[in-house]
């Protein structure tokens, strides 16, 4: 009886976190998605402001394309912040062991936090990258009809690696036009340089992130190691945002503690005796916790964003590994994954991103534990 009284309540606490974790991703998420069109419309010269995003998404998506890629996110956020907290619950009771008091330095915390974070980034990056194209998707201009109607059939090499692409047959048309210098000897030489690699979208380049927007198209065309693209940054970016994260939730949780025992008489000797603290404290400091996090990482958190949305079909990636191409830029810039072209732009959007965060992490925490209170009996 007590075994089955344990599963239940695990399985209450599942779908507690399960579905506050569900409520927090949607309602912050177009904050999300304003805060991922502006790191990857952002150029040099080019500055885009929230107001700008909005009134973007509406003229090409309307009202739902700020929701665009919302099912990915959750999908990936229930198992990602599963992961985290759950490492970081196994790591902190390693420390709590053998301490009457089940204390957590402030430190300890912000290790745990760490490794809680690695375990986030390897769960959510397919989950991930399928949502920020799809974002990318919400603000940028589809192929309109007369486009289409001109479009002549896919060559086969495009039909192998992406299905239903529209081929750009004007760009194709002028570039065999540069090209008139070669022989024309050859019966069907549009046919023939489709066949070419670097020539399958009829531009010379790679399709754009928003043609290559579901799984079994970027598994196609840029193999399943895509799904982790750029996978340094995230690495970076989760762990330096779970260890601050977790760090300042439990120096915060540690000063409202101290609060909360000043009043008491007499002095209680362990958090025990103080009591609980109240759900929304708890939340609000989650979300304090939540946009200094965010502020913390959210320099990798834009050349991760960018870099999931360059497109490096499978041939291109095979070239470069057997000329032993090198990434450009410092060697810190090699490593954490950030391209030197982006240096300037590693902090645009990072209100927004801390306002998500801060929303998120409030609403995951306050539903949970609100949750927990109506669903688990005392």
């Amino acid at each position: 009886m007590d075994k089955l009284l344990e599963n239940h309540q695990f399985a209450t606490h599942a779908i507690a976190a399960s579905a506050s974790v569900s409520l927090g991703t949607a309602l912050a998420y177009p904050l999300d998605t304003i805060k991922t069109i502006i790191q990857v419309g952002s150029g040099p010269s080019k500055k885009l402001g929230p107001f700008q995003v909005v009134n973007r998404v509406f003229r090409f998506s309307g009202y739902s394309g700020l929701y665009s890629g919302l099912g990915s996110l959750t999908l990936g956020r229930i198992s990602g912040v599963g992961a985290r907290f759950g490492v970081y619950e196994i790591l902190t009771a390693f420390y709590k062991d053998g301490r009457h008091d089940n204390y957590v330095s402030v430190g300890e915390a912000f290790l745990a936090g760490m490794v809680g974070g690695a375990a986030e980034t390897v769960v959510t990056s397919p989950f991930e990258l399928i949502k920020v194209r799809k974002q990318v998707t919400a603000a940028s201009r589809g192929p309109n009809a007369a486009a289409v109607a001109e479009t002549a059939p896919v060559s086969p090499m495009i039909t192998k690696l992406l299905r239903r692409y529209t081929l750009d047959v004007k760009s194709l048309t002028q570039t065999v036009s540069l090209l008139s210098v070669l022989n024309h000897k050859h019966p069907n030489m549009t046919a023939a340089l489709q066949e070419y690699p670097w020539m399958m979208t009829g531009t010379g380049n790679p399709p754009s992130a928003m043609d290559v927007k579901r799984p079994l198209d970027v598994a196609s065309l840029e193999g399943y190691r895509a799904l982790w693209r750029n996978l340094r940054s995230g690495l970076v970016r989760d762990c330096l945002y779970g260890g601050v994260f977790f760090s300042t939730w439990q120096f915060l949780h540690e000063a409202m503690v101290g609060w909360k025992a000043v009043g008491m008489n007499p002095l209680p000797s362990s958090e025990e005796e103080i009591g609980p603290l109240s759900p929304v404290a708890i939340s609000i400091a989650a979300g304090i916790s939540g946009a200094i996090a965010a502020a913390a990482s959210h320099s990798f958190d834009t050349a991760r964003t960018r870099a999931q949305c360059v497109i490096l079909p499978k041939y291109t990636a095979k070239e470069r590994k057997f000329l032993k191409w090198n990434k450009p830029g410092k060697r810190l810039e090699r490593w954490t994954g950030i391209h030197p072209t982006d240096r300037n732009l590693l902090f645009r959007g990072i209100g927004i991103r801390m306002a998500r965060s801060s929303v998120a992490s409030t609403v995951i925490v306050g539903s949970y534990y609100l949750a927990v209170d109506l669903l688990v009996p005392k």
